[in-house]
């Protein structure tokens, strides 16, 4: 299996670094914004922005984990059960600036059923999506990023992989990938 590197280590850090700036730029003092990271890769994400955009801006911007799985349109044609991930929010979104975090945009199906879930908590006054990886010419939905790392052609026999030091991998990278054929 071939697998070509396109985002390494430094390069995320860069990407997370213009993510907080961008941030500041837009929210100014965050007092109405709040991050939720979508379940599971993009809380991955969110626990690697949050303390940077801390340490950048001085404020600590409240987020938390939205799990869409029971939102999503083919949650009951798997051949296998999805597994649910913690939904973790201690605030309301009503009226709020919410920023979708994810790692990777692809059919947008996940950030479609992430919107239906975040309802529940909630009607915000924004919502904005944030993606480290954007897989360009992919959508199922008319959903594009306001913030992206980077843009990626890729085929449907592709996959973009994303692994993070913190989750054991050797170093923070992105591939892109041959899917495994079943």
């Amino acid at each position: 299996m071939q697998k070509r590197l396109v985002l390494d280590q430094q390069q995320i850090g860069i990407i997370l670094r213009r993510f907080c700036h961008q941030l500041i730029e837009n929210h100014d003092n965050f007092e109405n914004t709040v991050l939720l990271g979508l379940q599971p890769r993009g809380s991955i994400l969110l626990d690697q922005l949050a303390p940077v955009l801390e340490e950048i801006s001085g404020i600590k911007v409240p987020f938390g984990y939205l799990d869409a799985t029971f939102h999503r349109d083919d949650f009951r044609r798997r051949d296998f059960p999805l597994k649910a991930n913690e939904t973790k929010i201690d605030f309301l979104v009503e009226g709020k600036n919410v920023i979708l975090v994810d790692d990777v945009l692809y059919k947008g199906r996940s950030v479609r059923a992430a919107m239906d879930a975040m309802i529940a908590f909630g009607r915000p006054q924004k919502v904005e999506l944030m993606v480290l990886v954007d897989r360009k010419l992919t959508r199922d939905y008319p959903i594009m990023p306001d913030y992206f790392g980077i843009r990626v052609n890729t085929l449907d026999s592709q996959y973009v992989l994303v692994e993070w030091a913190n989750q054991g991998q050797e170093q923070d990278a992105v591939w892109i990938t041959e899917k495994v054929k079943s």
